[in-house]
């Protein structure tokens, strides 16, 4: 066996740094509708001249160069407005840098894996540690011409982002592709134009502290009423004073609504996004605000009621409840979800799996559940899985970074602490030594339900891999049985149950009474001791045995 690289230590995971909600503008005049459009369009006409003013600076960007930029916004709408601008236009900057990093990356994965399997002859069989050689001649040929393509890529990756260079689509990458393949969206011209143009609007206003309930730009009144501070040049369409345009609904937020409400009585910082969806033909209100950090929960505190271990697969969530030593107990719970179709749709699959995994865990009186750290950077890429085209896409599809952000935010709200482990070896070692033990005939334990339990005890710090997994008992006194057979020539059990213990084994107590119909009453006072048992080379009663003598008539 090679050598195994080192596991990190579990820790608690950071609970959320920010809350958003969401509801819908209802009742909406048309005049509401065409100042919404015209502020959108607008100030989404800024933003666009900004980025790119942004990219154009590149490294070079300073706090001078910030400056001269909100000077020029504020004179075209207003300073709020231009600080909303700028920080989303450094956000999105920032953004494309993280992204343009994790391509170079990626980039790099690919490369190896090609340089290390060129070498090795056609046809060489791989092991569970480094690929083979190539099938054939001509895929070795396609891979070589492959490997020129990829270092070109990486060439001019790493020189974009030596010089700062970006590549941003305000609206989306993805939209912007769709224009030139209509009949396969199945979108029309201008069904495409109108939902482009939504997609480039900007109308978010950040938040105030102090302000009069917490922002100046776009405001929301304790009593629901919705009013923006119109750009200038759009001043004229004002309904209230001080260039303010008084929207005919009313606001209500249904998810946190008492905490909202707390905060704008408060006059603390919320800022707020007003969004245009083209399909549903609705328009949104996005309130967020961020919270203070809470104080980091011990490692031991958050296990003091045992803890939930949950392996994420790309179908469902495979959950099993473990107590303070380490021991599964009940059955292992499968939480499924469908990640096909809408992001809206998997999001809202992803949220009630989450939800239903929360409602058990508080059910049972847990504390903690444990999750791997995954991360699928490195494994994303082509080269590595090469033909294996739907393991691939499966891979890609696993929602780890939306899982691991939906769990912290949804168990910070129920007083559960997500604890994350190293993933290493946990499936492998989850289904050698836990799959067998935990399957009985009326319970089939998988290797996901397997592997959710070599999640749970490291994440309390007990090792995965045991010499003799126990029994699958309800609950288990003793542990690593005797590697022969139960007589004590080869030891006894390394962990013995303390008398209090349930269900522990020991001797039976005595009922008075014949035990059977052949035994009279004040017989078998020994049937708890070991020596009642009648066992090969052990004597069934502490008497001496001797044989009757002959008859003499014989």
């Amino acid at each position: 066996m090679g050598e195994l690289r080192n596991i990190a230590p579990p820790f608690v995971a950071s609970g959320p740094s920010g809350v958003a909600v969401r509801t819908r503008l209802k009742h909406l005049t048309p005049d509401d509708e065409k100042v919404l459009r015209l502020v959108g369009a607008y100030l989404g006409s800024l933003a666009s001249k900004d980025l790119k003013a942004r990219c154009r600076d590149g490294l070079e960007h300073s706090g001078e160069t910030w400056a001269v930029r909100k000077q020029g916004l504020t004179a075209l709408s207003s300073s709020r407005w231009a600080g909303s601008i700028t920080k989303a236009t450094h956000d999105q900057w920032a953004l494309a840098r993280r992204c343009q990093l994790a391509h170079i990356q990626n980039l790099e994965a690919g490369i190896r894996t090609i340089e290390d399997r060129l070498p090795l002859p056609v046809g060489q069989k791989g092991t569970k540690k480094a690929p083979g050689g190539y099938r054939s001649r001509r895929e070795w040929h396609a891979k070589s011409r492959r490997l020129r393509v990829l270092q070109d890529r990486l060439t001019a990756a790493r020189a974009d982002r030596e010089a700062g260079v970006v590549h941003v689509v305000r609206g989306g990458k993805r939209l912007a592709r769709t224009r030139h393949h209509l009949e396969a969206a199945q979108l029309t011209e201008s069904a495409w134009r109108g939902r482009w143009e939504a997609e480039r609007w900007f109308c978010q206003a950040d938040g105030e502290s102090g302000k009069r309930y917490g922002n100046e730009t776009i405001r929301i009144s304790p009593d629901g009423e919705a009013s923006i501070k119109l750009p200038v040049p759009l001043a004229h369409l004002a309904n209230a004073p001080h260039g303010r345009y008084v929207l005919a609904c009313r606001v209500t937020f249904t998810h946190r609504g008492e905490e909202w409400a707390d905060r704008v009585a408060a006059s603390r910082a919320i800022a707020y996004r007003i969004h245009y969806d083209t399909g549903r033909d609705r328009w949104y209100l996005t309130a967020s605000w961020q919270l203070a950090p809470a104080p980091a929960l011990p490692v031991e505190a958050a296990l003091a009621h045992g803890v939930i271990g949950v392996d994420m697969n790309a179908d469902h969530l495979a959950a099993w409840r473990l107590d303070i030593h380490g021991n599964p107990t009940g059955a292992p719970r499968r939480f499924f979800y469908d990640l096909t179709g809408t992001a809206e749709h998997r999001d809202a699959q992803v949220r009630h799996a989450l939800t239903r995994l929360l409602h058990w865990a508080r059910a049972c009186g847990v504390k903690a559940i444990a999750v791997e750290d995954l991360d699928f950077v490195a494994e994303k890429t082509r080269e590595k899985h090469g033909h294996r085209k739907r393991f691939r896409q499966l891979i890609s599809g696993m929602p780890t970074g939306k899982l691991r952000a939906r769990l912290s935010s949804m168990a910070d709200q129920t007083s559960v602490a997500v604890i994350a482990v190293d993933p290493a070896y946990t499936s492998r070692w989850g289904a050698q030594h836990w799959q067998k033990p935990l399957t009985s005939t009326t319970c089939t334990t998988t290797r996901h339900d397997a592997a959710a339990v070599a999640i749970g005890r490291r994440a309390q710090g007990h090792p995965i891999r045991l010499g003799a997994p126990p029994r699958p008992f309800r609950h288990w006194g003793r542990t690593a049985p005797p590697p022969h057979d139960q007589s004590d020539r080869a030891g006894h059990r390394t962990v013995q149950a303390g008398p209090g213990a349930p269900e522990r084994e020991g001797a039976r107590p005595r009922i008075p009474g014949p035990r059977t119909r052949s035994v009279g009453p004040g017989r078998g006072a020994n049937a708890g001791t070991q020596n009642a048992q009648h066992r090969p080379g052990r004597s069934a009663e502490r008497e001496t045995w001797q044989q009757d003598s002959l008859p003499l008539s014989l």
